[in-house]
């Protein structure tokens, strides 16, 4: 799959598509390969964005009884 902005969503459904793909054991062992490489990045791009997720939700303090969410970016 290209190298895209996939969005979390679009990210795990191509690797549920992957994952099928490889268990239904119908896939050439090259082209098994290439899924399981193309699996392994998306895994680790998905990671990155669960991981981003949870910092910007532990940034969310409580000030004088006020949530205020503070940019994790802002923050780096």
């Amino acid at each position: 799959m290209e190298e895209k902005k996939l969005t979390f969503e679009e990210g795990m459904k191509r690797l549920e598509e992957i994952v099928l793909s490889l268990e239904k054991g119908s896939v050439a062992l090259e082209n098994s390969m290439e899924l399981f490489t193309e699996g392994t990045k998306l895994s680790a791009r998905l990671q990155k964005i669960l991981d981003e997720a949870e910092a910007k939700i532990k940034l969310i303090t409580e000030k004088n009884g006020e949530v205020t969410a503070v940019d994790f970016e802002a923050q780096e």
